[in-house]
């Protein structure tokens, strides 16, 4: 069992390894291998508030229905209903008396915020493999499924900025604090 005295007799000791190591022998230890740009490109595929990120596309609730019919209604159910309150995605109410159901029409504040969490995470078993025409199908299926868009209003970069969610003023911005 180490004491406090041995952790610190331990960690100076490591410290005067680390220092006594000339600055180009630091400098040469490789981990890995280098990524190109074209592995890089979709890494990080954030679409933001203001439209910022989104690809070309578009979609309508009634596309994005046989799209989630064969890739999401796995873990959602056929009409977003969930297997378990995590997979629930219609209904629920953010004031309720007890525990909220979260879900994208009583919960999230942007439409943005849902197509970029279905770009990047879904399907959960595939993370990033649908294109961003499916994206904008499911994200307009879903928020049909909730009442907030028209059966055939059409989805794409412009559009979904311009969405109203119905929790839109729930969330306090804190950013400016930084």
């Amino acid at each position: 069992m180490f004491t406090l005295k041995t952790l610190k007799f331990c960690f100076a000791l490591i410290s005067a390894v680390f220092l006594s190591l000339p600055a180009s022998q630091a400098q040469t230890v490789r981990l890995g291998q280098a990524i190109s740009e074209s592995q890089l490109s979709n890494f990080d595929l954030v679409a933001g508030p203001d439209g910022s990120g989104f690809p070309a596309g578009s979609g309508t609730a009634k596309a994005g229905k046989a799209v989630f019919d064969s890739k999401c209604a796995a873990c959602h159910a056929a009409n977003g209903e969930g297997v378990s309150g995590n997979t629930k995605l219609v209904g629920g109410d953010i004031h309720s008396e007890g525990n909220p159901l979260r879900t994208v029409g009583s919960y999230w504040p942007y439409a943005s915020t849902l197509f970029d969490f279905i770009r990047r995470a879904m399907p959960a078993n595939a993370p990033k493999s649908l294109s961003g025409e499916e994206v904008y199908q499911v994200t307009a299926y879903l928020l049909f499924l909730n009442d907030i868009i028209d059966e055939e209003e059409i989805l794409n970069k412009e559009s979904l900025t311009e969405v109203q969610m119905p929790n839109k003023d729930g969330f306090v911005d804190l950013s400016h604090l930084h």
